[in-house]
């Protein structure tokens, strides 16, 4: 659901979409959007760089508006979208908070898709809490733990002696 295009009738779409047992995504691009998206209730809410009034991106609109949300991986899931077109813009926006990251363009088609997916299988993101801790070198189990990471001694695919 568009926010900027359903306007004061987001919060009667959320409705019937509950109703009807749809899972909806909120997109919003504003400040006001987000926080109509909020006050309906949205459960998944899409914060995205490209503004669909004025047809154009602003690059760091999702950086700006992160910190409207409670916590990650809280009650309201938060993506971020729009012209995310490298592997530094994704981990920004995930460690400013967001649970995910719609990448769209960047690898649908594209010749530097292999470069996100290794980017995201490579290890274990952290939350967005500790994301400015330093602990980017250290690795995490599922319970938390501290435990070798997946670079140390295990061969990659890009190494000449594996894979044969």
């Amino acid at each position: 659901l568009i926010a900027s295009v359903l306007g004061p009738a987001l919060d009667n779409f959320l409705n019937l979409a509950t109703i009807i047992g749809l899972e909806t995504i909120v997109e919003c691009h504003t400040r006001n959007e987000v926080t109509a998206a909020l006050d309906s209730l949205a459960q998944n809410i899409m914060v995205s760089n490209y503004d669909r009034i004025a047809q154009c991106y602003h690059p760091e609109q999702a950086v700006k508006l992160a910190g409207m949300f409670p916590g990650s991986g809280g009650p309201i899931v938060t993506i971020a979208g729009g012209d995310v077109h490298d592997v530094e813009q994704m981990k920004k926006l995930l460690a400013v908070g967001y649970d995910g990251v719609v990448i769209g363009k960047a690898a649908m088609g594209s010749t530097r898709a292999p470069e996100f997916i290794r980017a995201v299988r490579d290890r274990t993101l952290l939350p967005a809490e500790f994301s400015q801790w330093g602990l980017d070198d250290v690795e995490f189990d599922l319970d938390g733990n501290v435990m070798p990471g997946p670079k140390k001694g295990v061969p990659g695919p890009d190494d000449k002696d594996s894979f044969q």
